[in-house]
Parts: structure tokens; sequence; C-alpha cells
């Protein structure tokens, strides 16, 4: 089968170096995870370009929700990709539905042309569209690369099925990428079942804030206290992923 590329998706310079050093071949890098993941600012990204040398993907969304844009929000979008590019990014990530749930074929056309030279993935908004088979179509009409997607359902795993399907139906036009709920005791297996060649995974650890003084009667809007807890990539937790996978 050949070497599987594992992307972590991680939202530090702390994760993204631990990654890295675990064996990721490739970062998705976003801010607000709890969001499922929103465009970084320009000083992470940068900062992260110079502390890893793995292959960087920014994620060009400009808030949480669906993925049905106004034109300030593309406008937003085309700005930073242009943001990424300058700050050294080797691929950027998006994703735009109409009001129907169907791809923007025109306007995703339109951000890949500005995106070139880099690699473009279509994230999950994928999964949120009405008809799958034929947002491969419109996806791989549009110029993208790669496609990031559960097949549809909450997780990989259970969108499996529809992965191999979306697979086959690519036909090697497109790269089929499973997202969601992969770890390190199910991936060898939806590799096999599936045949991708590339995996997507977040593997975030809860690491306890380094603070002494923690006022729990006041929250900022992380739920139970969760101002004192971090989520951060563990290098071990890719690593056991790795390994994992590195019989196929």
């Amino acid at each position: 089968m050949g070497k599987i590329l594992i992307e972590v998706c991680v939202d530090s310079v702390a994760s993204a170096c631990a990654a890295e050093r675990g064996g990721a071949g490739r970062i998705e890098l976003c801010s607000d995870l709890l969001e499922g993941g929103v465009t970084p600012s320009t000083g992470l990204i940068a900062l992260v370009r110079e502390s890893a040398t793995t292959g960087l993907h920014v994620m060009i969304r400009p808030r949480g929700g669906d993925f049905c844009y106004d034109d300030a929000e593309f406008e937003i979008m085309r700005r930073d990709i242009v943001n990424a590019k300058q700050l050294g990014a080797d691929g950027v990530v998006f994703g735009i539905l109409d009001v129907d749930g169907r791809v923007d074929v025109e306007r995703t056309r339109r951000l890949i042309e500005l995106a070139r030279p880099l690699s473009v993935t279509f994230h999950r908004a994928f999964d949120m569209s009405a008809d799958l088979l034929r947002a491969l179509e419109d996806v791989c009409a549009a110029g993208a690369d790669r496609i990031l997607t559960s097949g549809g359902e909450q997780t990989s795993v259970a969108g499996r099925e529809m992965i191999t399907r979306l697979v086959a139906v690519a036909n090697g036009r497109i790269t089929i990428m499973p997202g969601s709920g992969i770890n390190e005791g199910n991936a060898a297996g939806l590799i096999q079942e599936t045949g991708v060649r590339e995996i997507h995974v977040g593997l975030r650890s809860a690491v306890p804030s380094p603070m002494r003084h923690q006022n729990r009667r006041v929250t900022m809007g992380a739920a139970n206290g969760g101002e004192y807890v971090r989520l951060r990539v563990l290098e071990e937790s890719v690593r056991n992923l790795h390994r994992a996978i590195a019989n196929l």
C-alpha cells in the first residue's frame, strides 16, 4: 500500500512541534477548535512556520457555524488566503456551500485559483452537503486536490462505507482523506477497508493549566472551569498512531 500520510489538526505552536516530532507528515493549523476550527491569526501562522518544517496547511474559515458565506465573509477568506501564502503555508483548507447545501463551485474555484500554487483541501463542509456524490463531482470540477470527509457521518468509522465508495468514484482524480474519530485503535482497519492513503486526526489530550491561582467562580466561556484545562497534541499520541499503521 505504501506509506500513509498522517495529517494532525493543531491550534498551537506546542501542538505543531509535538505532531512533527511524533511523525506527522502534515499539519492543519486552526484556531478555536471548539467551534470546529477557524482561521488562525497571522502571528500563529508565522510562528508555526518558523518552528515546524513539516507540511503546513492553514484553515480558511471566517467564523463558526454553517458554510454559506456572504460577500464580506468571502472577501475575508480571499485576504486570509493571501496572508497564508505570504507567511509560507504549503496549503489551505476551506469549504463553501450554497443555500441548498450544494458546493458553491464558482466561488470555490475562485479561491483555488487565488491559492495556487498551494495545495487545496475542501474540508468537512463536504459532509454537510445535500448529496455527497454530487459534491464530489463539484469539488473535482472546482479543482481542489483533496476532500476531508467522515463520509457524511459523525465519525469516519461510522461513514466508512461511504468513504470507500467515494474513493472508488474519485478513481484517482482527487484524494479522499478521512477525518473525525480516527485513533491508533481504529486507523489501520479504516485504511485497509477504504483504501485511503492519507488520514486526518486530532489526538488532543487534556493538559492541566500551570496556574496556581484558579478562580472557578467565574467562567470566560469554557464549560466546567475549562479555562484551567488546555487541549494539546502530545508527541507520544502521534507516535503511537504512526506505529499502529506502520506495517500496512
